[in-house]
């Protein structure tokens, strides 16, 4: 497995180069418009959930790997409510109507957030004992690239805004990378894999980097077109 682990950290690399986490790293930009892509993840984050509880766990759990990756499951299946908070905190909970909110979450400018999730559960469902586990730390790594962004961004805006962003903050990077400092990496390190199941493993690992390298073009317009309606309403009538 340590083959996989080095492949995955070359994904990571050059996913943490996309134009996406440029601009979120540009400070000519307000904060809030460099995250002004995380309503459109809607859909994404509170599907994860549901990915953890009913995709990726397995109970009983029928081998000692497919257990690791249960005892993985509870540690992220409940992270959704952070959001939530987050979304109202930051004023992106307007009044609308149910279908309205709908239609936003379903439309054709966050489709990327939604297809991501499905190409997810298809990846999960090719996977199977430490193919799980590699698929899921493909899934940390790139969460690693995200919320090490996000963290300094919400500790910019909690001041003015009186309130912790639980989700964008240090709260939830803090648990995602005490996930990867604990004993994982060792314990996935030394898993033997035949050439046959490391080449699938890598498969796997490219097909959740390049479903979330098509996600990052779609969060990337949104933070454009957020700047263009701040600029629109700052301009003198």
């Amino acid at each position: 497995m340590k083959a996989v682990l080095a492949h995955i950290m070359r994904r990571k690399l050059a996913y943490a180069d996309l134009p996406l986490f440029a601009h979120m790293r540009d400070e000519g930009l307000p904060p809030q418009i460099r995250l002004s892509f995380m309503r459109g993840f809607a859909f994404f984050v509170m599907a994860f959930g549901d990915l953890n509880r009913h995709v990726l766990r397995s109970e009983p759990p029928c081998d000692v790997w497919q257990e690791q990756v249960n005892l993985h499951t509870f540690e992220d299946d409940h992270h959704w409510p952070w959001y939530l908070e987050d979304f109202e905190t930051l004023g992106w909970d307007r009044v609308t109507t149910t279908t309205d909110a709908l239609r936003e979450i379903w439309s054709d400018d966050t489709c990327r957030s939604r297809v991501l999730m499905y190409d997810l559960c298809a990846i999960v469902t090719d996977a199977h004992g430490p193919e799980r586990l590699a698929v899921i730390e493909a899934i940390e790594e790139t969460g690693n690239v995200l919320f090490s962004l996000t963290t300094p961004l919400a500790d910019a805006l909690q001041a003015r805004l009186g309130a912790e962003l639980r989700y964008l903050g240090a709260y939830h990077f803090a648990l995602e990378s005490g996930h990867m400092q604990h004993a994982d990496h060792w314990s996935l390190a030394a898993i033997a894999l035949s050439d046959a199941q490391r080449r699938h493993c890598v498969a796997l690992v490219d097909r959740v980097f390049d479903a979330f390298t098509l996600w990052t073009h779609e969060a990337d317009r949104q933070i454009h077109r957020a700047s263009a309606l701040a600029a629109v309403a700052a301009a003198p009538s």
